[in-house]
């Protein structure tokens, strides 16, 4: 069950490792289950690098994981403001586990607004480091601190450590012919040497990585890797930190396989790959860079090997014009996006379901309404990607629940795309983009067969006998249309956005056949053949808790908390979100409550009572911020009572 832990200083049943021989000069070393460390500084202080480094570190030693990197929603905001922080927070353990943590058991702040912005997270008892150098009477003022914290007592309810980092860092890099400003910049190595000890993380790794980070500027990377040696020697030998901890791999977590740690958009470009490959068609990314989708341009700009073409747009109209005319001649297209590229791509989504291609839309949600924040994540696109366009425009809809299931959900929007020659939106969000886990290697023959078939030649004939290629003939099961490739003989074909005729698709004005045409675009994707929903209920419920996307972390650890407790809970997740599962409605109507958990104002539940006319109850929240466990767990218990 995962549960609030206390601090590390706190647990009094954290086992001893190793003799206590303080007389000695060795300290004592125990073992916890689990931890939260939460990282944070001004966006110029590295720690999304920082604790990128710690989770590298984390994952190469077999714990189970979880992060939530913070960023800024400015590009740049002013340096030692409240909305210059940046954190990176990372829950590791020896167990499986599900979110990054309500609230971290460690924060190192490394300055005045690191400190105030995340004092509101901590839980009494927690362990602070603190970069004193930044603790300027001109710091403190700029984010409202009178007095300094680390003084006037109101830090009396925490674990506080003192650590001049800046001042440290300088003198472990005297040696080198580095000014003082470049020197100061290696501050966040020495503090990821300094956790690294405490923690017992594996050095290897990040030496190796800096090495290559800063090839070119070999003094750079030997600096950093002095100012990170420097951080664990400081805390093998100064008093301040008596203790250090050992959290044991995750061995029962894990089913035998190779592990690597990945974040969901790279999950996902991993993903259109392996769909690439499975389908044999060469992989085209149309995109215009826009957060947090970015990412995926990014890496699928890098795998040219596998026949990958990335097209970087002027424009998000241009990225997924380019990505339509490459799934007419024949390519697995994608675009990439945003919720306020979705919208400048509506006309073009409505122009591919009238002409009935496989195109992939990943829309990586964020907070919105507008520009709204680029930097947070959000479930609020969910309605725009069912009914966001003009007319009668039906789009199957996918949504993935963990950062590692952004491979599998990519594949299987593949499968649906060139299965039923459909766009299909794909609904990932800034939490699932940006966060991380271990996810398994799979093997080869684990994956789909995506195989698809061309067009070849004539497939009608004309009551004279003759044969003719009719471009909308379609397979009986799938309703899916031919998808014929540009230069075939025999093939040519009208394409464009006015209503073709059924069979020949010549360009027709008729009433009958207009509303024959959408109402079978409609049966074509309410036939698409999804899993029946999962229903974990071993208690016989009456109260189920339906989610969908990265709700599924929060929500699973609410579950796992109530019943710990002795209360009785379903749930059920969805994957597919349009059509939904065969089953949905019967399983809803199976207990007394359904709540939807979402981060939105109930756009889920407003399709689930539309739908299956079920008393649906909505808890939502849209602060920018993944749900937190025990918040989600108070919210269920008071629905299960009432």
């Amino acid at each position: 069950m995962t549960s609030q832990v206390s601090s590390p200083a706190e647990q009094a049943d954290s086992t001893v490792v190793g003799e206590q021989r303080k007389a000695a000069g060795t300290k004592d070393v125990r073992r916890l289950e689990r931890v939260v460390i939460r990282f944070a500084g001004d966006s110029g202080d590295g720690m999304q690098l920082t604790g990128d480094r710690f989770t590298s570190e984390t994952a190469s030693f077999g714990n189970d994981l979880s992060t939530l990197p913070n960023f800024p929603a400015e590009i740049r905001a002013p340096a030692g403001t409240l909305p210059g922080v940046s954190s990176f927070q990372l829950h590791f353990a020896d167990h499986d586990i599900l979110t990054p943590g309500d609230a971290p058991n460690v924060l190192v702040a490394m300055n005045p607004a690191a400190l105030k912005a995340n004092m509101g997270d901590l839980p009494r008892g927690a362990e602070i480091i603190v970069n004193t150098d930044e603790f300027t009477r001109r710091a403190m003022q700029k984010v409202g601190y009178d007095a300094s914290p680390l003084e006037d007592g109101s830090l009396d309810g925490y674990h506080v450590h003192p650590v001049p980092l800046t001042t440290l860092t300088v003198e472990a890099l005297k040696e080198f012919d580095l000014s003082r400003k470049e020197a100061e910049r290696s501050k966040n190595m020495f503090a990821l040497g300094l956790l690294s000890w405490m923690y017992h993380r594996p050095t290897e790794g990040t030496e190796k990585f800096l090495r290559s980070k800063f090839a070119k500027k070999p003094d750079i990377a030997a600096a950093n890797i002095a100012a990170y040696r420097a951080g664990w020697n400081f805390g093998e030998t100064t008093e301040d930190f008596a203790v250090s901890y050992e959290v044991a791999p995750a061995t029962t977590a894990f089913p035998p396989g190779t592990y690597r740690n990945i974040s969901g958009n790279l999950a996902l470009a991993y993903g259109l790959i392996a769909a690439s490959l499975q389908t044999d068609l060469p992989l085209f990314l149309g995109s215009y860079p826009i957060t947090p989708a970015s990412d995926i341009l990014h890496e699928l700009s890098r795998h040219k090997n596998f026949g990958v073409r990335t097209f970087q747009a002027e424009d998000e109209i241009a990225g997924i014009g380019a990505a339509l005319g490459a799934a007419f001649g024949g390519s697995l297209a994608v675009t990439t996006t945003s919720g306020p590229g979705v919208a400048l791509k509506s006309e073009t989504i409505g122009l591919a379901v009238s002409l009935e291609l496989p195109l992939l839309v990943v829309d990586i949600q964020r907070g919105g309404p507008s520009t709204g924040l680029p930097t947070k994540t959000e479930q609020a696109d969910l309605l725009q990607a069912m009914y966001g366009r003009n007319g009668e425009a039906p789009v199957p809809v996918v949504a993935p629940c963990t950062p590692a299931d952004c491979f599998d959900a990519a594949l299987e929007a593949a499968r649906i795309a060139v299965t039923y020659r459909t766009p299909v939106f794909l609904l990932s969000d800034g939490y699932l983009a940006n966060g991380s886990e271990p996810w398994r290697v799979p093997e080869p023959g684990e994956l789909p067969d995506l195989a698809v078939r061309f067009a070849q030649g004539p497939n009608h004939s004309l009551e004279d006998g003759t044969e003719v290629f009719w471009p909308y003939k379609r397979d009986p099961h799938t309703l899916a249309r031919p998808w014929a490739v540009p230069g075939t003989p025999g093939l040519e074909h009208r394409i464009g956005g006015i209503e073709k005729q059924d069979g020949t698709g010549n360009i027709s004005y008729d009433p009958a056949n207009h509303d024959f045409m959408v109402r079978t675009r409609q049966a074509k994707i309410d036939g698409v053949a999804v899993p029946d929903l999962d229903v974990d209920d071993p208690d016989g419920a009456r109260t189920l808790v339906l989610g969908w996307g990265s709700t599924y972390g929060p929500i699973t650890a609410a579950v796992r908390r109530l019943r710990g407790a002795g209360e009785a809970v379903a749930q059920a997740h969805l994957r597919h979100l349009n059509p939904f599962p065969a089953n949905l409605g019967a399983v809803l109507k199976r207990y007394d409550k359904v709540v939807v958990p979402e981060m939105n104002l109930g756009q889920l539940a407003t399709l689930v009572r539309a739908k299956y006319l079920v008393d649906a109850h909505s808890y939502n929240q849209v602060n920018g911020m993944p749900f937190k466990a025990e918040q989600l767990a108070a919210a269920l218990k008071e629905a299960i009572d009432d």
